[in-house]
Order: structure tokens, then C-alpha cells, then sequence
């Protein structure tokens, strides 16, 4: 994934705040055994355990045996997009249709070293620690009860160590203050789909960030 100067995440706390307000829902990518195949994806669900990360698919799911074979894999979550068109980003003074559009977005990317988990406690774990966090408000069984105890043999775990994360937020911080509150104040008018998300997301870079070039030159 290319990432500009500009779009690249303030610190670790930027995009460990951002991934919290989402759903933690993502794609994992894994690489084909047949390297003439496309890789293989599946989306998930997932927990952040520290350095590693919780996920439990069906044991018929046929990404396992690439998982097995995999050294490393990536796990993406995007979220905050819009398409902004080329008039919102004509220069001060250039007629509108000189604009060129693109797209904006959030996106936290873990490369991770993969462990597939069968034993039954081990998996336990797992689903007591995604329970945990996605319905904290409980109103379940233990996973030892049943339906869960019963399920269990049906699902396998897996814990993915985390290697490296690459964040991006990609909002035209490279541009200048005014055009970046003109495209603010755009996306509320248009209020569409995600507009109101990314809106807030540009509006937040734009007090941390300020002017890019100013910043640069500071650092």
C-alpha cells in the first residue's frame, strides 16, 4: 500500500483510537498455495488482544490450508471513504472543472504471522475473549455451556501474531487549509452515505495535522 508523508497515521494511539470506534471488522488476505490463483479473502470479525489478533472461522472454511502453508498474512480494515469529486478540489482561482477527484479514506493494515488453534481450551479463549468484546453487555452462556459446547468442534481458531501495521488516512492533508474546509463543509451539504464519517475524519487531521508544509518545515 503506498503511503504519502501526509496520509501516514500521527502515532500508534491514531489509529488504535480510529480502529476502536469501528465495527473491528476486516478482510483477511492469505496467499494461494497455487501461486497462479488469486489469493484467498475472507471477511471477519477480529479482536486486538494486545499483539495479537483473535479470529474463529468454520472449520469447513477452505482458507485453512493456506493458512498452514502461509509464513505471513494481512488483515485490512477500511473505513471513513467517499469519493470526492474533481470540482470540490479545483485550485484557488482555476475554473472547477480543472479539479481532479479521489477517493477518501481510513485504512489499518496487520501483517501478522498466522497459528491455527484446534485445541479446544485454546479455542475457548478465543471466543470468551471476542464475546467479550463485541457483547460486553453479556446476555450470553459460558462457552462451556451449551449451544457453545456442542459448536465447538465446528469451529477453528486463530491467532495471528502482529508483525507490522501499516495506517492510512487519506484526506488531502497535503492540501491547502482553505481547500480542505471548503471540502468539509462539501461533504455536509452532500451528506451521503459515509460523508458525515469522513467529514469528522478531515476535520480531526485538519486541527492535529494543520498545515502540512508548515509542519514539515518544523520537523
Amino acid at each position: 500500500m503506498l503511503i504519502h508523508p501526509w496520509d501516514a497515521a500521527i502515532d500508534d494511539d491514531e489509529w488504535r483510537g480510529w480502529l476502536h470506534t469501528t465495527d473491528r471488522f476486516g478482510v483477511l488476505a492469505v496467499n494461494n498455495t497455487d501461486p497462479l490463483q488469486a489469493p484467498i479473502v475472507v471477511p471477519t470479525h477480529f479482536t486486538v488482544a494486545e499483539k495479537d489478533i483473535l479470529i474463529h472461522l468454520a472449520r469447513p472454511n477452505p482458507v485453512w490450508v493456506h493458512l498452514h502453508a502461509a509464513t505471513e498474512v494481512r488483515l485490512v480494515v477500511t473505513g471513513d471513504y467517499a469519493f470526492i469529486p474533481g470540482h470540490w478540489r479545483s485550485k484557488d482561482g482555476d475554473p472547477v472543472e480543472k479539479g481532479v477527484p479521489t477517493s477518501y479514506y481510513a485504512t489499518v493494515q496487520f501483517v501478522c504471522q498466522p497459528t491455527v488453534v484446534d485445541d479446544p481450551a485454546a479455542k475457548a479463549a478465543i471466543l470468551d475473549a471476542q464475546l467479550a468484546d463485541f457483547q460486553p453487555e453479556g446476555k450470553h452462556v459460558g462457552v462451556d455451556d451449551e449451544p457453545y459446547q456442542r459448536m465447538l468442534p465446528g469451529i477453528r481458531g486463530l491467532r495471528l501474531a502482529i508483525v507490522r501495521v501499516d495506517a492510512k488516512f487519506k484526506y488531502d492533508d497535503n492540501k491547502p487549509v482553505t481547500q480542505r474546509e471548503r471540502t468539509i463543509a462539501e461533504l455536509g451539504r452532500r451528506s451521503r452515505g459515509l460523508d458525515g464519517a469522513v467529514a469528522s475524519q478531515q476535520r480531526r487531521r485538519l486541527h492535529d495535522v494543520g498545515d502540512w508544509n508548515n509542519r514539515r518545515r518544523a520537523t
